[in-house]
């Protein structure tokens, strides 16, 4: 018999409140970058199957390979062969389901962006904690949730925690980004094209032309074009609109100013 250490907290319950959530991540993202993935995914997934036994959740197939193939198939929807934060949220039944209650209420990247651009009121880069809770009640009345105090401390407490990966007690635009569903989360396509600071005030100046500290859609519409053939990224008219319409999002009046878009582009804003 096993000692309690090693037994996976709440694999069992019926429901889960964001809490033990969390505290199933920590256990089984073993290295903390973010993901369950290689033997993390393997014990994962042992274990799952090993508390689903009991509540009659039968797979097709006994073969423990096969399973996980399937399982695979259905949950990572990105196909990159891990599991993250917001995919094992929707195969564990996490109470009122928080993370896609966030979902639903961000359904685009562009009302993600609106939603980011109100609570980064001091323009940093990031949202901290007191601006975060006030993102969540928003959400939380948005999707009819009845929520108290401390339910709403709670889910503070579990995003930061979850998302905050330096410890900080502030989320960056990245950070944040990783509760969008994956397909809709333009940033991750920026990931390998993240540019220094140096590189992004040239950039910027070079489509500024008239010095005036902010860009319009066209200009938007030209440097980023320019940035995916510079790194060689395949980019169709549509995705290419939908970025646009989403980085435009953080604009004020049609016009985007550098350090809106010094946020999206660069690896960490300029402080």
């Amino acid at each position: 018999m096993a000692g309690p250490q090693q037994q996976p907290p709440y694999l069992h319950l019926a429901e889960l409140t964001a809490s033990q959530f969390l505290e199933i991540w920590k256990h089984f993202d073993a290295d903390g970058n973010g993901y369950i993935e290689g033997k993390e995914l393997e014990n994962f997934f042992q274990e799952l199957e090993k508390a689903r036994k009991g509540s009659g959740m039968m797979s097709k197939s006994d073969n423990l390979g096969e399973k996980m193939k399937e399982f695979m198939q259905k949950y990572d929807k990105n196909s990159d062969g891990k599991i993250e934060m917001a995919e094992l949220a929707q195969i564990l039944p996490t109470e009122e389901n928080f993370l896609l209650c966030f979902r639903q209420h961000v359904g685009s990247s562009a009302e993600f962006m609106e939603a980011w651009r109100k609570y980064d009121t001091d323009r940093s880069g990031y949202i901290e904690a007191n601006e975060l809770k006030g993102f969540l009640s928003d959400l939380l009345k948005k999707a009819n949730r009845p929520y108290d105090e401390p339910k709403l401390q709670e889910y503070t407490q579990t995003i930061l925690r979850m998302f905050d990966l330096n410890g900080d007690g502030k989320l960056g635009l990245s950070e944040m980004s990783r509760l969008l569903p994956v397909q809709e989360n333009f940033l991750l396509k920026f990931q390998g094209m993240k540019l220094t600071s140096e590189e992004f005030n040239a950039i910027f100046t070079f489509y500024d032309k008239d010095g005036s500290g902010y860009i319009d859609e066209n200009e938007l519409d030209a440097l980023l074009k320019d940035l995916y053939e510079k790194n060689k990224k395949e980019m169709n008219i549509q995705q290419l609109t939908n970025y646009r319409k989403s980085v435009m999002s953080l604009a004020e009046a049609g016009k985007l100013y550098r350090k809106d878009l010094e946020i999206v582009l660069c690896s960490e804003p300029l402080m």
